[in-house]
């Protein structure tokens, strides 16, 4: 109740619907992300903040370091902003008027990386700038993923390259390639860090996630460890970057591991519940206002059908948060212009209330509005646009 009041006395001047970052959830959170790491430095997964204030925010804390950006045009934008001169892309790239520009831009080469996982990222890279261009930054990502038995498959469906032979195999071809530096791997172990190990009202599924996830820690420590030195035989890298938010503290025994990466801890969205090692605390919320009273026990709001990508499963749907009590009706879900709550609490609402909500992921939030109230107690400290307010989607 006091947090609720807080809310809505910070944000009376404003209409619903709107989202907010309560910073001191958000600066407790980068503290908790900081200490789990255990002194690695954690770059900045940006696609789970998609807000340049906040980014900049968390990178004037000693203890992160660098960006993970989710596209190359991105890494280019934050960049030529001067937000981090430290860019690595998570993902591979064929967009060829991105690579023109990060070609045409000397300051960008030195400070941006690309990944690539097979010669035939290469080959893309050519065919956008030609076979003699300058020298592009590139970082080799593993695979991850656990495989106990043949043809099983436990994790994200990323790299192809699994083993120590196929990474010095890759590298080597990397290096013979004139116009490339290899300079980094990565891997993400989304099987650990993207699942939580305690899911509500699921103990036995608990029980598998964490067997499985103990297991696989194991198995990848030991590989990670040999691809890297493989890798090394073939030519020095600046940095082996692992994790993610739910397995920093897991990626941090790595000795092979020079640096994490989180994002998502940030904000503390409904997905990141579901974690026995840590809990952070909800910073990202949007307000949605109610606007019918259908009935007992019943409120309407309006919109609020902000879905997070991933399974088509209920973990996905956005879910009241305050007044506490309330939920989604099964039938009907999160609405593009309707979403219906229940509960008792709904009883003391009236037309024009907030009802607070959480989004199940963290950064897909900023792609539904263009500004985040930032709130420091009972009062909102200043608004600032996220990457949709700055005029970029960047898919």
């Amino acid at each position: 109740m006091q947090r609720r009041a807080r809310l809505d006395t910070a944000t009376k001047e404003f209409d619903p619907p709107f989202a907010i970052v309560d910073l001191d959830a958000f600066d407790h959170n980068a503290s908790d992300l900081l200490r789990r790491a255990s002194g690695r430095p954690v770059r900045l997964a940006s696609k789970s903040i998609r807000c340049r204030y906040l980014l900049e925010r968390a990178l004037a804390m000693p203890g992160f370091a660098g960006v993970m950006a989710y596209s190359l045009a991105e890494a280019l934008w934050l960049h030529g902003l001067g937000v981090s001169d430290d860019l690595l892309v998570a993902y591979p790239t064929v967009d060829h008027t991105a690579l023109r520009a990060l070609a045409a831009d000397d300051a960008a080469r030195r400070h941006v990386t690309i990944m690539v996982d097979s010669v035939e990222h290469l080959d893309a890279v050519d065919a956008a700038l030609g076979s003699h261009h300058p020298d592009i930054r590139v970082c080799l990502e593993l695979d991850a993923s656990w495989r106990p038995l043949p043809g099983v498959h436990v994790g994200t469906r990323r790299s192809p390259v699994h083993r120590p032979a196929q990474a010095a195999a890759l590298a080597r071809k990397i290096v013979a390639r004139n116009g490339f530096t290899l300079v980094g791997v990565m891997a993400y172990e989304g099987q650990i860090a993207g699942l939580g190990d305690e899911p509500p009202g699921r103990r036995l599924r608990g029980v598998v996630l964490r067997w499985m996830q103990r297991h696989s820690a194991v198995e990848l420590i030991e590989r990670r460890g040999a691809v890297v030195d493989a890798v090394r035989a073939v030519a020095p890298l600046e940095f082996v970057n692992g994790g993610g938010t739910g397995s920093l503290e897991v990626t941090a025994s790595d000795p092979s591991v020079t640096e994490l990466a989180a994002g998502s801890g940030l904000l503390g969205p409904t997905l990141f519940d579901a974690y026995r090692a840590f809990q952070p605390r909800p910073a990202a919320l949007f307000a949605l206002p109610v606007v019918r009273r259908p009935g007992r026990r019943t409120a309407t709001l309006f919109a609020g059908g902000y879905l997070a990508s991933g399974t088509a499963t209920r973990d996905r749907l956005p879910q009241p948060h305050l007044p506490a009590g309330l939920k989604l009706l099964a039938l009907e879900g999160a609405g593009e212009v309707q979403t219906p709550v229940v509960g008792r609490a709904a009883d003391d609402l009236r037309l024009g209330d907030r009802v607070w909500m959480r989004h199940a992921k963290a950064g897909e939030l900023a792609e539904r509005f263009t500004h985040l109230h930032l709130v420091r107690g009972d009062a909102v400290e200043r608004t600032t646009p996220t990457y949709r307010g700055e005029g970029h989607c960047f898919g």
